[in-house]
């Protein structure tokens, strides 16, 4: 699992459609697609798509750590940049 996969499935779970979640990401649609069906592989089928976007039960369980791995990614982001040093001013 990468994180990339873990971010994507939570844009995914957020707004239900391939193309919405993709733009939420930054990223085309069938690398979103590609993405998530790599996750599937690791974890199993986490999306009915028909007749359209719904977490399996699987999904539904899996989901809270999938999301507590994208909120302690963030958090962890956060303190890594209070650490950056600040430039200092030409000249000086």
């Amino acid at each position: 699992m990468q994180m990339h996969q873990v971010r994507y499935f939570v844009a995914l779970c957020k707004e239900l459609n391939f193309t919405r979640a993709a733009r939420r990401c930054g990223i085309s649609q069938p690398s979103l697609t590609t993405a998530i069906r790599a996750l599937e592989r690791e974890l199993g089928a986490l999306f009915h798509r028909e007749p359209s976007i719904a977490l399996t039960r699987r999904g539904r369980a899996v989901r809270p750590y999938l999301d507590e791995i994208a909120r302690n990614a963030d958090h962890a982001r956060e303190v890594a940049r209070t650490f950056t040093p600040r430039r200092r001013a030409r000249g000086k």
